[in-house]
C-alpha cells in the first residue's frame, strides 16, 4: 500500500456528498474552504446534482480522471461496493468514516473489518480507517477532514497522528497549532498507527511527531520507526492512554508483580528517546515548543530573565521542582550586568533585571547578548505574560531587543515564559514565533516542557541497543515454572557463572554430601510446585553442623508436607551459604508486546516494601545498564554510604548484560526470571546468585 496515494493524492472525490451537517457535508465544506486547487476535487451523490455550488456526480465511475483518494461518507454496507468501484478509477487510498466494525466488540462487527482489511489487501488501497475522522495535510493541501474547525492557517511542522478523533479536534482548534499532517486514524487495522509513524519520519516537512495512542499492533516495526526517529534526531512526544494495571494478570515471580504493561511503554519511549506526556496540553506544549526553535540547545542549561522578584522566585522554584539547570554566570557577566542595573540589582540566575532595561529595546538587546555570551547558558527564558489586549509598550520594546539580537545571528534558543494562560495577544505571539521564539504556557506546563526538552537533549543513540526481541508468537498463557536447580541449571547452559549445589533425597544422604561443603550451609526444598520456598518453611539458613543438618532435613520436609501436601518434591537442595552482601533483584518479565524486559532493583524482602526498581527492554549493553542502576533511589548504597565500601557495580552490570543475552536468546518460550537477591559484594569480588527461578511457555 502507498501511503502517498492517501496522504499526498493529487486528485480526491468524495462520497455521499451533502450540504448537510455530517460527514458528508462538513466534509465538503471543509475542502472548498482550506483547499487552494479545486481542479481535481469531485464530489459523488447519485441524488444532487450540486452540492455547495460544485457539480456532483451520480457515481465514481461518472468521472473522467483518476481518482487517487475516495472519501467515503456513506453506511458501512456500502463501503467495500464503493472502494471495488474506486479502484477502477486507480484509487490508490480511501478515506473510511463509517463505523461498526471491530469497535463494537460482536462477531458482526469483527466479520466486517476482516472483509474490509481483506479487501483493501487484494485491491492494494490503503485505507484510513475505519471509524476515523479524516486527515489533512496541510504541506500539500489535501483536505479530507470530516468536522468543522475554526477558518485560519494550520501549516507547520508538527505531524499529530491520533488514535481519537476528538484529540485531533481539540488540537486543531488550538490558535497555536501548526501541523505538517494531523491524522486521526480510528481503528488503524488496515494503515496502522505504525505505519503512518514511518511515514512522518521520513517526511522532510515533519519536524516534530506528536502521537496520542492507546496501543500498538506491530512492536518491532512501532521500534524501528523510533529507531529511524532516534537516529534521525527526529522529537517523537506520545501521550499514551491507558495507565492501569487493571486486568493484568497474576504473575508467578516478584519481578512479574513488579512489571506492568504500562511500565513497559515508559521502558520502551525510555530506550529510543520519546518524550511522554501525561495529558493533551503537555503534548502540546512540548510540541510547539520544540517544532519553533530553530535549533535545540547544545547542553540543558538555562537562564531566566524576569522584570519583576516574584517572577524570578518562581522561575527559580519551578526549575527546582522539574530539575531544570540554572548555571551561575561567570564573573565577568555579572560584571556587565551590575553595570548596566539599577544599584539595587544583584544579579544572578535566575535573574531579576527590574523594569529599567525594557524601556528601551536597544537596551533590552544589549542586555540579552550579555547573558546569551555566558559560555555556561545555552537557552534563555524571559519572563513576561503578553496580555490579550497589550496596553504595557513594554511587550513590543522586549520584542524588538529580542529580534534584534536574532538578527544579528545569535543562535542560542529564546523562549518566552508567561505566568498566567490564556491571555496572550496572538498578534504577538506570531511576531515571536516567525523568528523562532516560542511562547510557552503557564509555569507547570513551560517547565514540564523544559524539563523534556532538557531530556531529550541529554538523550544519545549511539548509546542504545536501539531494538527489541520481540517474540516471534504471541504468548499461549500456558506456563511452566522450574525449579531452583533446573533453573540455575538454565542459566549455567547460557553462561551465567553460579553455585548449583547438591541435591538431597535422604537424611543420610545430605549427611554424607556435606561433607564435600563449607560450613555454615543452606537447605532448601527443590520442587517445580513451590515457587516461594520460605513461604512454606522450606528455607533454614546458617547450619554449621552435622547434627544441624539432620534436623534441618527433617525440619523442611515436615513442614512443606503439612503446608503444601500435593507438592512434588525432588529433594532438598544443600549448598554453601553465601556471604552476605548487598542485596539486589534482578528479572526478567515477558511483555506480551515488546517482549523480555530486564528489571533491576533492591532485592531480597525490600522489593515489595520499596519497589526501588527499574525495567528496561531487553537487549540492553552495559551504558543502558550502568543507566538502570543509576536510576535507582537505592543506587548509593552500591556505590558507598555512610562508611560502606563501594560495590562491584561493574560486576552487577556484567550479570545484568548476561542476563539480557540469555533472555534475547529464549525470547519465544522465557515467561519470567527472577534472581532474588543477587548478593553485590565489594568492588573487585563479584556477586552471588542465591536463588533463582525460570518459568517458561509451554
Amino acid at each position: 500500500m502507498d501511503l502517498n496515494k492517501l496522504l499526498k493524492a493529487r486528485s480526491l472525490a468524495v462520497v455521499g456528498a451533502s450540504e448537510k451537517p455530517g460527514f458528508g457535508g462538513d466534509t465538503c465544506r471543509n475542502i472548498l474552504e482550506y483547499r487552494k486547487d479545486l481542479s481535481r476535487v469531485y464530489f459523488v451523490n447519485p441524488g444532487r446534482e450540486t452540492v455547495l455550488g460544485r457539480k456532483c456526480y451520480k457515481s465514481l465511475s461518472e468521472i473522467d480522471d483518476e481518482v487517487e483518494l475516495v472519501i467515503i461518507c456513506t453506511s458501512q454496507a456500502t463501503v467495500c461496493g464503493l472502494l471495488r468501484e474506486a479502484k477502477t478509477k486507480g484509487c490508490g487510498g480511501a478515506v473510511v468514516f463509517a463505523s461498526g466494525y471491530s469497535e463494537t466488540g460482536d462477531e458482526k462487527g469483527k466479520a466486517a473489518e476482516e472483509e474490509l482489511k481483506s479487501l483493501a489487501k487484494e485491491l492494494d488501497i490503503a485505507v484510513l480507517g475505519p471509524n476515523c475522522g479524516g486527515f489533512n495535510n496541510y504541506v500539500d493541501d489535501v483536505i479530507s477532514f470530516a468536522f468543522p474547525v475554526e477558518k485560519r492557517d494550520r501549516k507547520g511542522s508538527i505531524g499529530f497522528i491520533s488514535q481519537s478523533g476528538q484529540f485531533c479536534i481539540n488540537l486543531m482548534d488550538s490558535s497555536e497549532m501548526r501541523f505538517s499532517y494531523a491524522i486521526s486514524i480510528g481503528n488503524g487495522k488496515i494503515v496502522t498507527l505504525e505505519d503512518y509513524l514511518d511515514f512522518l519520519v521520513e517526511d522532510e516537512h515533519t519536524k516534530v511527531i506528536a502521537v496520542y495512542m492507546e496501543g500498538v499492533q506491530d512492536a518491532e516495526h512501532f521500534a524501528s520507526c523510533l529507531r529511524k526517529a532516534a537516529e534521525k534526531k527526529k522529537p517523537v512526544i506520545i501521550q499514551k492512554g491507558g495507565k492501569s494495571e487493571k486486568g493484568g494478570k497474576i504473575a508467578a515471580s516478584h519481578t512479574g508483580a513488579l512489571a506492568g504493561s504500562d511500565r513497559a511503554y515508559d521502558a520502551v519511549f525510555d530506550k529510543f528517546g520519546v518524550i511522554r506526556a501525561d495529558d493533551m496540553q503537555e503534548m502540546m506544549s512540548t510540541a510547539l515548543l520544540l517544532s519553533t526553535l530553530k535549533n535545540l540547545p547544545e547542553k540543558a542549561a538555562f537562564a531566566s530573565m524576569n522584570i519583576s522578584g516574584g517572577e524570578t522566585a518562581i522561575c527559580a522554584d519551578m526549575g527546582s521542582t522539574f530539575g531544570i539547570n540554572y548555571p551561575d554566570f561567570e564573573e565577568s557577566t555579572l560584571k556587565k550586568l551590575k553595570s548596566m542595573l539599577p544599584s539595587f540589582c544583584t544579579p544572578g540566575n535566575p535573574l531579576d533585571m527590574t523594569a529599567a532595561l525594557c524601556y528601551d529595546s536597544d537596551l533590552y538587546a544589549e542586555g540579552l547578548k550579555v547573558v546569551m555570551d555566558d559560555p555556561n547558558i545555552e537557552m534563555v527564558l524571559i519572563g513576561i505574560t503578553i496580555q490579550l489586549v497589550v496596553a504595557d509598550p513594554t511587550i513590543y520594546n522586549i520584542y524588538h531587543g529580542v529580534k534584534k539580537v536574532v538578527d544579528q545571528g545569535y543562535k542560542k534558543p529564546i523562549a518566552i515564559l508567561p505566568f498566567i494562560e490564556g491571555t496572550r495577544n496572538r498578534d504577538v505571539a506570531e511576531k515571536f514565533r516567525e523568528i523562532g521564539v516560542p511562547i510557552l504556557p503557564s509555569p507547570k506546563y513551560a517547565f514540564s516542557a523544559l524539563s523534556h526538552l532538557s531530556s531529550y537533549i541529554r538523550y544519545d543513540s549511539s548509546k542504545r541497543e536501539l531494538s527489541l526481541a520481540v517474540p516471534k508468537k504471541a504468548p499461549a498463557g500456558k506456563r511452566r515454572a522450574l525449579s531452583e536447580v533446573k533453573s540455575k541449571q538454565m542459566l549455567m547452559e547460557n553462561g551465567i557463572s553460579l553455585d548449583l549445589g547438591v541435591i538431597v533425597t535422604s537424611r543420610e544422604d545430605a549427611l554424607e554430601k556435606a561433607k564435600y561443603l563449607t560450613y555454615p550451609v543452606v537447605m532448601k526444598i527443590e520442587s517445580d510446585d513451590i515457587l516461594h520456598k520460605s513461604d512454606v518453611g522450606g528455607v533454614i539458613l546458617n547450619i554449621k553442623s552435622e547434627d544441624e543438618i539432620g534436623k534441618a532435613f527433617d525440619t523442611i520436609l515436615t513442614n512443606v508436607k503439612s503446608r503444601m501436601p500435593e507438592a512434588k518434591i525432588n529433594g532438598i537442595l544443600m549448598q554453601n551459604m553465601m556471604p552476605q552482601g548487598t542485596e539486589l533483584i534482578l528479572g526478567v518479565k515477558r511483555d506480551a508486546q515488546f517482549g523480555p524486559m530486564l528489571l533491576a532493583g533492591l532485592g531480597g524482602v525490600f522489593v515489595e516494601v520499596f519497589g526501588d526498581s527499574s525495567l528496561y527492554p531487553i537487549p540492553l549493553n552495559k551504558n543502558e545498564a550502568y543507566e538502570m542502576l543509576k536510576s535507582l533511589k537505592s543506587y548509593k548504597m552500591l556505590t558507598g554510604y555512610r562508611g560502606t565500601p563501594p560495590r562491584d557495580i561493574d560486576a552487577v552490570v556484567e550479570m545484568m548484560v548476561a542476563i539480557s543475552e540469555f533472555a534475547r536468546k529464549n525470547k519465544d518460550r522465557l515467561c519470567e526470571l527472577d534472581i532474588n537477591p543477587l548478593f553485590v559484594y565489594g568492588e573487585g569480588a563479584g556477586v552471588g546468585v542465591a536463588d533463582a527461578l525460570v518459568v517458561l511457555e509451554e
